[in-house]
């Protein structure tokens, strides 16, 4: 079912009516009462959209600009920049095994995670960040409030040589940061906490559980537990800030060290602590995807690409370029 997010809907029905945003809620509100909780707040709008004559969705598949795509489409097709790529890695479940991948999608109205497995993965090798991509046959996935288009071995990928692309930068100061997206933020980090160790199945990641007298896995049993790691960070850009959350790979990255010499702080934390003082305050560029951590209540950034030494004037002439061209 292709899902419209409820302020999108709002938008929709204002941009085509004589309505103004209050009325809608009004009318909306008022057809939730009639209902008595029978459909949710979506469908209500849903509803006085077609009692307006209003069609809410006018394209649910092939060729889209990223502000169209919604949660639930299929065969879908968008052309757009390669602003990220992250690494592929190899998964092993109880019912299943493979590979996924995945690399950031941009075009001038929006930015997209594009989410491959298995065998499509593999053409990772051949997308390179600055590349313009063309997208068929995905299908969208909500994940973390957000949407990624998802491929399998029926969808395609083409790298299209010559062709240019305007794009809406997804870097973002930190008041600007939604839940659910991706995006770049440059950052002074203003506190840093201890690094939580936690053990996990070397075979297959997984976290262990503490079993008699050792740890045992879900999957492969009594095990001989290997360690992972994560630590919190707050950034601040002068504008707000946020806790970034670095695991193992960007762990690593932030405090560019190998495994073994993170995991020497597992029985000397006392040594961190003066590691910390080399960092706390420098400042880093942070690509990763918001999320919302409903414990606390706010808006947290999840690592996934750590650049320890951007260079600021660089990446300011770069967005003031992106910024023109939109213009033109």
């Amino acid at each position: 079912m292709i899902r419209i997010p409820y302020e999108q809907l709002i938008e929709k029905i204002k941009s085509e009516s004589s309505l103004t945003e209050a009325e809608i809620e009004a009318r909306i509100k008022e057809k939730l009462d009639q209902l008595s909780g029978l459909i949710s707040k979506e469908g209500a709008a849903h509803i006085i959209a077609n009692q307006l004559g209003i069609r809410v969705l006018e394209q649910t598949s092939g060729k889209l600009q990223i502000k169209n795509i919604l949660s639930g489409m299929r065969d879908v097709e968008v052309t757009g920049k390669v602003m990220q790529v992250y690494e592929t890695r190899e998964f092993k479940t109880e019912k299943r095994e493979g590979k996924v991948g995945s690399f950031v999608l941009a075009d001038e109205t929006g930015s997209i995670r594009v989410v491959l497995w298995n065998d499509t993965a593999d053409k990772l090798k051949s997308i390179s960040e600055g590349s313009v991509a063309r997208i068929q046959g995905g299908y969208v996935r909500e994940r973390n409030n957000g949407i990624e288009i998802h491929m399998n071995d029926r969808g395609k990928i083409s790298i299209e040589q010559g062709e240019k692309v305007n794009v809406k930068s997804i870097e973002k100061k930190i008041s600007e940061l939604k839940e659910g997206e991706e995006a770049e933020i440059f950052g002074t980090i203003v506190q840093a906490f201890g690094i939580n160790f936690f053990e996990v199945c070397p075979g297959c990641g997984k976290r262990t559980k503490q079993a008699n007298n050792g740890f045992a896995c879900e999957k492969h049993g009594a095990i001989e537990p290997d360690y992972s790691y994560v630590l919190n960070a707050f950034l601040d850009d002068g504008t707000d800030s946020i806790r970034a959350v670095f695991f193992r790979n960007q762990l690593q990255q932030l405090l560019n060290k190998t495994k073994e010499q993170i995991l020497a702080f597992k029985d000397s934390p006392e040594l961190f602590e003066q590691e910390k003082h080399l960092f706390l305050g420098s400042t880093i560029k942070v690509a990763g995807r918001t999320i919302n951590n409903a414990g606390f209540g706010r808006t947290e950034l999840i690592a996934q690409r750590v650049n320890t030494s951007p260079d600021i004037e660089k990446e300011k002439k770069v967005i003031e370029e992106e910024i023109s061209s939109l213009k033109k």
